[in-house]
Order: structure tokens, then C-alpha cells, then sequence
């Protein structure tokens, strides 16, 4: 045999070795990833809340922890993760070994306003999550003093734009959510009123009913009782249709601005590169607690609605939240404090 074939003969032989190691290998993975699916969940899990106790996001992980360790059969541990809006405990998720026993509840904040305002973060929130189902969502509603004469968005818009600057709104800080939502909506409707910033919505609240900022966008469930007892008046609420918790209260949408959406939403998400089986199954469970009526009426108290779905639907509705308030906050100019 000459050298030349001698040559390409072990060459030959090499390279059916290498493939061989890695079917092997890549075989020896997909056995292992089914192994642990199937046995899965082992041992408790670590469900990363990244709010205080006692907050709206940590209400909806305490509506679904116990019941989703009735439904794994396994305990599920709330694990309360704050600061820097919700970033901090978003970042210990992502840094999380990917074995399915780490799961955490994201939301519009972490996800899409916080990387649109510091882009340099500790994690990605596409590239280091792996979505499991879209939780809920929750209009907000638009709110005036009770002795306002503003009774509608159209009147809101007229007095607006026959003062400009003049008319203020307040928000619970720089960069909130409730900021971003308030810079949609003068976007949106072409109005310059000026923002006033508060820390927290209780204080912006009390200036509110004080007489002393023109209106504010807050949540369903806090100004419900407000709005009953006649303390303030709602104008509007934020969503695609009419709130379930204040249905005699027309949508922004429905007042001139056709498609006008700012909602804010929960979702369950994993590390990224958790096995598939593992996210299949928690998303068949956490579906289906999300479609019993008590959960229903629950989430519906605090102002939601819920929206279970697949994995594939929420990694799709992240993506496009990502760019819609990118834009937002950039011609707003807003900057992170």
C-alpha cells in the first residue's frame, strides 16, 4: 500500500471515529434531556419573583405557586428577587443552570422597558429566556380628580391642545411604566402636556385627588374602589376592549384612537436551553390552572385578564413589545435615571 492511501485510509477512518463520538454524544444528550424530562420535577423548584412581597406581580406568583405544586406534585418555593425594576432578579434567572428546577414571572418592566433603557444589562431578554406561556394582561385606567372637567378623552385632548404645556400628568418615576405608557398616549394623540414624576403611584395619587396634577394612568384594581366611591372618575382604560372590572368605561381606542393599546403583562419564562419536554410540560400545567375559573377570578380582582397560550405565542409577542416601546422611550428622549 502506497503512503498516499495509507494516508487517506486513516484520514478515512478518522473522520468516521469523530462522527461516530458524535452521534454518540449528541444521542447521549437527547437521552439525558428525555431521562430528566421524565422524571421531572425531582426535587423542589425555585420560582424567581423580582418584586417585594406583598406587590402585583408577587400577588399573581402566590395565586400560582401552590397551585402549580398541586399539579407537579413537587414543592415550589417563591423565591423574592428586587430591585432595579425588576431587573436584578431577571438577571439571577438568567444566570440559572438550565435544569427546569429555576423558573421566574417576567413582565413588561424587566423585559422590554428596562433593556430599552440600559441596554448594557446582565442579561438579554430574548437570547436568555426560554418563554413558557404568557400569564396575563392588564389595562390601565386613565384617571382625572372628581371634581375635573374633563369627562372623556376627547375633552382630555381639546383642553390640551388649546393649552399646550399646560396640562400635567402624573407617573410613579422616570422611566415606570406608567411613564411610558403616559408618552404613548401625547405620541399617539399629539397632545405636549407635561409630566410630572412621583416615587410610587400612592403619592401621584394623593396629588391627583388633591387637585394638583391634571390626570394619571394606574392600575384597574387600584382605583376601582377610588372610582366607586366617587373619590376620583375614570376617563378611559387602556386596552383593546372594555375592562372586565370597570365594563361601563369606554377604551381609548374606542374614543378616537382606533388600535391604541397599552397594557401591561406577566409571563413565566425559564433560563434559556432548558430541555423542551420540561417546558412542554410546565406549560400544559400552568395553562390549565390559568383556565380555572378561580384563577380566572382571581386575576380578573387584581384588574387582569388571563392569557395562557404556547411558548412559540409568547416568545412572538415578546419580540414585538421589544421594538414598539423601544420606540416610545426614544422619541420621548427618556433616559435611565
Amino acid at each position: 500500500m502506497s503512503v498516499a492511501v495509507m494516508n487517506t485510509t486513516v484520514r478515512s477512518y478518522a473522520v468516521r471515529t469523530l462522527r461516530a463520538i458524535a452521534l454518540f454524544l449528541v444521542a447521549g444528550g437527547i437521552v439525558d434531556a428525555a431521562v430528566a424530562a421524565e422524571n421531572y420535577p425531582a426535587r423542589p423548584i425555585r420560582f424567581i419573583v423580582p418584586f417585594p412581597p406583598g406587590g402585583g406581580t408577587d400577588i399573581y406568583a402566590r395565586i400560582i405557586g401552590p397551585k402549580l405544586a398541586e399539579a407537579l406534585r413537587q414543592q415550589v418555593v417563591v423565591d423574592n428577587r428586587p430591585g432595579a425594576a425588576g431587573a436584578l432578579g431577571a438577571e439571577v434567572a438568567a444566570k440559572a443552570p438550565p435544569d427546569g428546577y429555576t423558573i421566574w414571572i417576567g413582565q413588561v418592566s424587566n423585559l422590554v422597558i428596562v433593556p430599552a433603557l440600559q441596554p448594557k444589562l446582565g442579561y438579554d431578554p430574548v437570547r436568555d429566556f426560554a418563554p413558557i406561556t404568557l400569564i396575563s394582561k392588564a389595562p390601565s385606567a386613565m384617571v382625572v380628580n372628581a371634581d375635573s372637567p374633563i369627562t372623556s378623552i376627547k375633552t382630555l385632548v381639546a383642553m390640551a391642545k388649546g393649552s399646550p404645556g399646560k396640562l400635567t400628568y402624573a407617573t410613579a418615576g422616570v422611566g415606570s411604566s406608567s411613564h411610558i405608557a403616559g408618552e404613548l398616549f401625547k405620541q399617539v394623540a399629539g397632545i405636549d402636556v407635561t409630566h410630572i414624576p412621583y416615587k410610587g403611584a400612592s403619592p401621584a395619587m394623593i396629588d391627583l385627588r388633591g387637585g394638583r396634577v391634571t390626570y394619571m394612568g394606574t392600575s384597574l384594581a387600584s382605583a376601582n374602589q377610588l372610582v366607586r366611591e366617587g373619590k376620583i372618575r375614570a376617563i378611559a382604560t387602556t386596552g383593546v376592549k372594555r375592562a372586565r372590572l370597570m365594563p361601563d368605561v369606554p377604551t381609548v381606542a374606542e374614543q378616537g384612537f382606533p388600535g391604541f393599546e397599552s397594557v401591561s403583562w406577566l409571563g413565566m419564562l425559564a433560563p434559556a436551553k432548558v430541555p423542551r419536554p420540561i417546558i412542554d410540560r410546565l406549560n400544559k400545567e400552568i395553562v390549565a390552572l390559568l383556565q380555572s375559573p378561580e384563577v380566572q377570578k382571581m386575576v380578573i380582582a387584581e384588574g387582569g385578564e388571563t392569557v395562557p397560550g404556547t411558548p412559540e405565542e409568547f416568545a412572538a409577542f415578546l419580540k414585538s413589545e421589544l421594538p414598539k416601546w423601544a420606540q416610545v422611550i426614544k422619541r420621548a428622549g427618556i433616559k435611565a435615571e
